[in-house]
């Protein structure tokens, strides 16, 4: 999977699962004050992501991820990983 199939995919999936403005997510963009969403919503996107790539995240791949293109880096790595 490509670095922008990846991008939009997540994009996509947040839009359409939380209901996200496609509009406020931007690569340098900080993910947890732009996204607002709750501990529940978080686990959602986990389980949601984990599903879309075939990837396991847990909780410390969060600790460094400040903006939408750590989120994005994230998942392209362990799509690597996987691999």
């Amino acid at each position: 999977m490509k670095n922008m199939d990846v991008l939009e995919k997540i994009n996509a999936i947040l839009v359409d699962e939380f209901e996200v403005d496609s509009a406020i997510i931007s690569p340098e963009n900080n993910l947890k004050a732009t996204l607002q969403l709750d501990s529940l919503d978080y686990v959602d996107l986990v389980v949601i992501i984990e599903a879309n790539f075939g990837v396991k995240l847990v909780e410390a791949d969060f600790v460094s991820i400040v903006t939408f293109e750590d989120f994005y880096a994230l998942i392209e790595n362990k799509l690597l990983l996987r691999n």
